[in-house]
């Protein structure tokens, strides 16, 4: 009998994706014992290197595994494999990092505690009963601890903490689920929490969290560090402490988040979808807003005028302990003052938030890079990001080329940055509004650790066309100092190119972009605008057409004037003289101002914006005459127009759209007149407006059709911060879709400016490459 040899062969092999800091390296351990393979595994700078040997079948069935049987957290981007001779490895190992000049490797945000952690925090008997900040390879802070790669204990803020010998041998065993989890630790050895009065002196107690918990089921507000930064909690069912953290924050308005203990709590508040579940139990676990039921006791106050609620569920151990201690659903809200950036280190929180927390529930594992919560929504049974930062940044959204290294520095508002390398684009977690030295600081410092982390060397720097903003300052010295080009983007345009970009798509498109404010080629703000753009460049095949704002920026704060700017404008004086009701919140002084700003064109700059018509219309309907947060007027309208919106399908306002020159203008003085002869004969607002709604719509159709006539293009993209009305969004896709339109809009970049930041860099990679 012929006996049957067999050949050993080295397979050399390299893994690229998230795949540090994700438990990753034990897999590999244990994927090669259970197939009898021999070698190392170890991390670089920029992969996960494997260097195994045995039979051919083993090899190939390991190497197909190392995808298909991956741990949850990571995600594989790319596998490659060469063979070679055997060399004689007698055993396994796990070997030490390895760095690798100009190598980079993608970093993962920080994850939800997963349920096995949940289990020991809750165990009496366990080690870590109520420690809270038990965590494993499958959870726990990532990006908010990292200081540089390979992703090392000495490279992240636990380094000031030594292992005890139980953490020690966890940390060692391949076997266990805790093996090289760099913030591995225990009451023992690892970070401590403590509760402080509001001048910062520490309250005697035996366990600070249930202390905290006691403190706010009386009506306190405590300052609470969590994993990027601290936020302010109350009692969410309390109306008077809620309107105290309100005047406390100088946040009136705005909507509250609000933190629950599981997902039968967020039923009894909310009508939560198999898809909402899905989304709320994540490992990115966001914000997720829910449609609020009549009967929930969390009271009006925390979203006043909304429908819809913003939940999370705990994601830390110590949002774990806190929810079930108290037994209520607690406000988690940014822990600042209106526009400022969220406090981060506990001398910072001390001295920004004494003045608005009463008491602070703090630790002392230092937190490197501030990370606020992610906000997103369920559409069509689909996620939609509207705020990127924790769970999700810094994942890279993948390009469909590889380009340059751009640094891309985003909008004003909802700033965020881009960074792009290879076929990645890093947008960086939620930067907030540029509008003080305290932002523009978080942006700088945020920049500088993407790019010591993404090894990044730009060839060129883009921001927005407006000369005024703070990020395009920024870009304007940066490329001065650098010698590097600077590629100005138009903002609309930076929309579009941000949504094709997401997709995967090269190809022109008619791109609707519509939000409140963009500074347009032509000097004059836009805002409803009709593209034909790809990533390279853009026409502009239309527009809704152009009005006066009256005081310009005041005219976003008070509504009424966008009105006031309608109405003299489009239709005659005489509109004013009628029994309008919105008329009789102005003071005769300031309408007489306004009319001399209008007709003289004096402080009253021209606009398209789509935005700026929300607005206008909600203060004519009697909606919201002064916006005391960014869309209050818009959002409110889209509120009262849901439940009517069924009922007045099929009706619109009149409109009338004129070819003037290249371009097709929507003209808007017939739904104006219709609008005012409607409010004369007492139709309800909340049919108004969503008869508005199906308006809007409509005009998108057919300008989409205008276009493609003339185009021939029928994918048609979405953007821009209007879009996040789910009303609108609903109607438009529906109406074009239904018409053989392909669609394409936002899913894991927002629609609003915190996408603008993508946009601008691969714009910026098709530029011309010369300064």
């Amino acid at each position: 009998m012929k006996r049957t040899t067999t050949t050993t062969q080295l397979a050399r092999v390299s893994v690229r994706g998230v795949v540090q800091g994700v438990g990753f390296r034990p897999f590999v351990y244990q994927l090669a014992t259970r197939h009898n393979l021999k070698g190392w595994v170890c991390n670089t700078s920029g992969d996960v290197k494997v260097e195994v040997e045995g039979e051919r079948e083993a090899l190939d069935r390991f190497i197909s595994e190392l995808a298909s049987l991956a741990p949850p957290l990571a995600r594989i981007e790319h596998i490659e494999a060469g063979f070679g001779p055997a060399v004689g490895y007698q055993g396994f190992d796990i070997r030490a990092s390895q760095e690798e000049g100009g190598k980079y490797q993608l970093v993962s945000p920080d994850i939800a505690t997963c349920g096995p952690c949940r289990s020991e925090v809750f165990s009496p008997g366990d080690r870590r009963y109520r420690y809270p900040f038990t965590n494993c390879t499958n959870c726990g802070p990532r990006f908010t601890i990292i200081e540089d790669i390979p992703y090392d204990r000495p490279r992240t803020t636990m380094r000031h903490f030594t292992m005890c010998p139980d953490c020690q041998r966890e940390y060692d065993n391949p076997l266990d689920r805790r093996f090289h989890a760099q913030p591995n630790a225990c009451p023992r050895c690892g970070p401590r929490v403590e509760l402080a009065d509001a001048e910062g002196a520490v309250v005697p107690c035996a366990d600070p969290v249930a202390k905290a918990a006691q403190l706010l089921r009386e009506g306190n507000i405590l300052a609470i560090k969590g994993l990027g930064g601290f936020l302010l909690a109350c009692d969410a069912t309390d109306g008077e402490v809620v309107g105290r953290l309100r005047e406390r924050k100088r946040r009136p308005f705005k909507p509250l988040a609000v933190m629950v203990s599981d997902l039968d709590t967020a039923r009894g508040h909310c009508y939560v979808t198999k898809e909402e579940e899905a989304l709320l139990t994540s490992p990115h676990s966001p914000i997720v807003l829910l449609r609020w039921r009549p009967e929930s006791d969390v009271c009006k106050a925390v979203a006043p005028g909304l429908k819809y609620l913003g939940v999370m569920l705990p994601y830390t151990p110590l949002h774990h302990m806190l929810l079930r201690d108290t037994g209520l659903p607690l406000v988690m809200t940014s822990g600042n003052l209106s526009e400022e950036p969220i406090a981060k280190d506990n001398d910072e929180a001390s001295r920004r938030l004494k003045h608005i927390a009463d008491y602070f529930l703090r630790h002392n594992r230092d937190i490197y890079s501030r990370y606020d919560d992610s906000v997103a929504l369920c559409e069509e049974g689909e996620p939609r990001i509207l705020r990127r930062a924790r769970g999700y940044a810094p994942y890279p959204i993948h390009l469909p080329v590889h380009v340059r290294q751009v640094l891309a520095c985003g909008a004003e508002l909802k700033n965020t940055f881009c960074l792009t390398r290879e076929n990645h684009a890093f947008i960086s977690q939620h930067i907030g509004d540029m509008e003080n030295a305290e932002t523009l600081e978080h942006f700088q410092a945020t920049v500088d650790l993407y790019r010591r982390l993404f090894r990044v060397q730009p060839e060129a720097i883009a921001c927005d066309l407006h000369p005024d903003y703070l990020a395009t300052r920024y870009a304007q010295q940066l490329a001065e100092e650098s010698r590097l080009p600077l590629v100005t983007v138009q903002h609309h345009h930076a929309h579009i190119a941000s949504c094709l970009a997401e997709h995967g798509v090269l190809d022109a498109v008619i791109g609707v972009s519509f939000d409140g404010t963009g500074y347009g080629s032509d000097g004059r703000i836009w805002g409803g605008e009709f593209l034909v753009a790809d990533c390279r460049g853009f026409e502009r095949a239309g527009h809704l057409e152009y009005v006066p704002m009256p005081g310009g920026a005041a005219a976003i704060e008070r509504p009424y004037r966008m009105a006031l700017g309608y109405l003299l404008s489009l239709l005659d004086k005489e509109a004013l003289e009628l029994p309008l009701p919105f008329l009789k919140k102005i003071d005769e002084a300031e309408l007489a101002v306004v009319k001399v700003q209008v007709e003289r064109g004096l402080n009253s700059p021209l606009t398209s914006s789509s935005g700026r018509l929300f607005d206008a219309v909600s203060a004519l309907l009697g909606i919201r005459d002064r916006a005391e947060y960014e869309a209050q007027a818009a959002i409110e309208m889209e509120m009262i127009a849901t439940d009517a919106a069924t009922a007045a399908a099929g009706e619109s306002y009149p409109f009338s759209i004129e070819t003037e020159g290249n371009k097709e203008i929507v003209k808007l003085a017939p739904l104006f007149a219709a609008l005012v002869a409607d409010l004369q004969r007492g139709v309800p607002a909340d049919r108004m407006a969503a008869r508005f709604h199906h308006t809007v719509a409509e005009i998108i159709r057919k300008m989409c059709h205008r276009i493609a006539e003339r185009t021939g293009i029928h994918r048609v993209a979405l953007s821009g911060g209007v879009f996040q009305n789910r009303l609108l969004t609903g109607l438009v896709t529906a109406s074009l879709k239904e018409d053989g339109f392909s669609i394409l809009s936002h899913r894991k970049v927002p629609c609003n400016d915190g996408g603008i930041s993508l946009g601008q860099a691969v714009v910026a990679n098709f530029a011309e490459r010369s300064p």
